[in-house]
């Protein structure tokens, strides 16, 4: 079994390469065969074949046999827990960020009366 940090480092990959997104968001709208995938691409449908392999590798997306055909689904989970991990590390510099308006805040408040009494 891959740790926590080995399969978000593989899916982090994954997503780093543009075409890999572009597969990710075309199978949001739904599953697709290879030759469906490849075709806004200028590269082989082999190209695309190994993109494929890698977001399976990352567990971002599965295939399943239909007679002949091989569709390639989004796999919604594993976008999911993606998206907690990165929630989660949102959430603590949000309230990183209100604790600073805060201080900040109460700075400037306290900067306004020293001015005027300057004057």
């Amino acid at each position: 079994m891959i740790s926590d940090d080995a399969a978000l480092d593989a899916a982090f990959l994954a997503l780093a390469d543009p075409v890999r997104r572009s597969i990710i968001a075309r199978l949001s709208r739904g599953p697709a065969t290879v030759n469906e995938l490849a075709e806004p691409f200028e590269i082989s449908k082999q190209a695309v074949s190994k993109h494929i392999q890698v977001l399976e590798q990352a567990e971002l997306v599965t295939r399943t046999r239909d007679a002949q055909r091989r569709p390639v689904h989004l796999n919604p989970a594993r976008l999911e827990a993606l998206t907690s991990w990165i929630d989660q590390h949102r959430l603590v510099r949000e309230e990183q960020f209100r604790s600073l308006d805060a201080v900040l805040e109460t700075s400037a408040g306290q900067a306004a009366p020293k001015a005027k009494e300057e004057q």
